[in-house]
């Protein structure tokens, strides 16, 4: 007589009678983290060590927050050609904030950045923008010293804007793809002052490993049609959107990035390996260095007393093809 013959008769009578809360014998089943990036279910740990990362980074400086979008006659390029697209973004971002820091006439230092790749609007359609957040200082490695950046203003806008846009646009050319004859001649790039940095950190976290929707906004699911609400961005007000249950999952698919994509990068001292470069300039500003303890995974809590449920085990799902 096998072991597992007899696990598989008895393991429903089992559950049943042992369950897996040790307080009240309440049982239920929960479904097994994928570990996906755009899954919205199973990411918010994740979302939670990267915070931790980024604490640790902090520095007691103000810190900004850039934005960089591509306007909307460049989208279908964008999503015929993602790759190379979003990674020509990237570039070209990172260089033109890193040669605005750079100019003496700005601060004459290399900053350090974190920025965030966005493909969605709050409707979730195809918008394509970066977020950058910059620490308001630098380093200026021929006189080996931190130079602090003043005023509640990072870089002049509308020239980060123009720059930009000449870069991206001679990038698309280089990299052989054809370039739309109606593009504007001006495009947009936000750049806000946001405090000390945590706020802004837990903000781009939020959007990192939870998918493109929360499914707490998902309102209903009737007859053959979904329907999720957003917050306005304008206004603050709550708007509702919507579709077909085949277009809705279109509108949350061309959100998933090419495998292999990373969403997250960062540079100058805040880079990886630059870890050395960071542990000065924590020196130079008095940062108290502490280790990052390791944040244990939350446990299931029993709808009925709150008490801590115990896992007994996994049922893995068998898909059969007829």
């Amino acid at each position: 007589m096998e072991l597992a013959a007899i696990i598989n008769q008895y393991y429903d009578a089992f559950i049943d009678k042992y369950a897996q809360c040790p307080d009240c014998n309440h049982a239920q089943w929960h479904p097994l983290s994928c570990g996906h990036r755009n899954c919205p279910k199973c990411q918010n740990h994740e979302a939670s060590l990267w915070i931790d990362r980024q604490q640790a980074k902090l520095l007691p400086v103000a810190y900004f927050m850039a934005t960089f979008t591509l306007p909307f006659e460049l989208r279908s390029l964008t999503w015929h050609h993602q790759r190379k697209v979003y990674s020509i973004l990237c570039v070209c971002v990172a260089g033109t904030l890193k040669d605005f820091g750079l100019n003496p006439k700005n601060l004459g230092a290399e900053i350090g950045m974190i920025m965030v790749l966005h493909t969605h609007s709050r409707r979730l359609d195809f918008h394509p923008h970066v977020h950058v957040v910059v620490p308001g200082g630098g380093v200026d490695e021929r006189r080996r010293q931190w130079k602090k950046k003043k005023g509640q203003f990072l870089f002049n806008e509308f020239a980060l804007a123009k720059v930009f846009r000449a870069r991206f646009l001679e990038a698309l050319k280089n990299a052989g793809l054809s370039i739309p004859q109606n593009v504007p001649k001006e495009w947009v790039v936000d750049c806000d002052h946001k405090g000390k940095g945590i706020t802004v950190l837990k903000y781009l976290s939020r959007y990192l490993y939870r998918g493109v929707i929360s499914e707490k906004n998902i309102v209903s699911n009737q007859n053959g049609r979904v329907t999720f609400k957003y917050i306005e961005s304008k206004t603050g007000n709550t708007r509702y959107r919507t579709l077909k249950g085949e277009d809705s999952l279109q509108l949350i698919m061309q959100h998933v990035l090419p495998k292999g994509f990373r969403r997250v990068r960062n540079y100058g001292f805040l880079h990886g390996n630059a870890k050395k470069l960071l542990f000065l300039v924590q020196l130079i500003l008095h940062v108290g260095i502490k280790g990052i303890e390791p944040r244990p995974r939350p446990v299931f809590k029993c709808p009925c007393c709150k008490a801590s449920m115990v896992i007994l085990g996994f049922r893995q799902s068998v898909w059969e093809s007829g």
